[in-house]
């Protein structure tokens, strides 16, 4: 099994939909940093590696179709050159509602050292690392909107149009179908990962 698909948007742009989408849609099973937490043994340091410049994507997705949210989308460009016959989606949302989002789930945890549990330390400094490399190291507001901002204009510039959908939750099914090749479903566009159940998967990370 390789990559057919990956997803180049941020976490926060519906990036759990997406992974429910490509999975009824036959990309199954999709990596996704729920993945990360729940192996974080075996993940964890994978990711490390490659955050140091050394990537095993083999190992990293053995028995992935396909990937979405962090810290997939920290490492595009690399995929992208790796797997050259992968398609890409780029999922998006305003830059102000993402930020909204993000400043209340991910980064009210992870840049919340003092409140890490000890057995999740190691999964939330890889973390750490991972924002560091998308947000070039911004910490306020405008520094992080501006890095989603010139996220989704070098993948936009990047990628050709025939390899690329720049796709939002709320396009829904269609777009996302056409993409791929595949039938419309019957059943409606997943919607999910809210706030709430953000902080039940995390969760699962006090056990890492």
């Amino acid at each position: 099994m390789t990559l057919s698909v990956i997803s180049a948007g941020f976490g926060r742009t519906g990036t759990m939909s997406l992974k429910l989408a490509l999975e009824q849609l036959g990309h199954g099973p999709c990596h996704h940093m729920v993945e990360v937490i729940e192996n974080g043994e075996g993940q964890v340091p994978l990711w490390n590696d490659a955050l140091a410049g050394n990537p095993d994507f083999d190992a990293i997705y053995a028995g992935y179709k396909s990937a979405v949210d962090w810290p997939t989308a920290a490492f595009w460009q690399e995929l992208a050159s790796a797997y050259p016959d992968v398609k890409i989606i780029l999922s998006t949302r305003s830059p102000e509602s993402w930020y909204s989002s993000i400043s209340e789930t991910i980064l009210a945890t992870v840049w919340a050292p003092d409140k890490w549990p000890a057995p999740a330390v190691e999964w939330f400094k890889m973390v750490t690392k991972v924002l560091d490399r998308s947000f070039g190291g911004a910490k306020d507001k405008d520094g992080i909107i501006a890095a989603f901002t010139a996220h989704e204009a070098a993948v936009k510039a990047a990628i050709p149009a025939d390899r690329l959908l720049v796709h939002s939750a709320k396009d829904g099914w269609e777009p996302l179908c056409a993409f791929l090749g595949v039938p419309v479903p019957g059943t409606p566009y997943p919607r999910t990962n809210s706030k709430e159940e953000f902080f039940e998967h995390m969760k699962k990370a006090d056990d890492l």
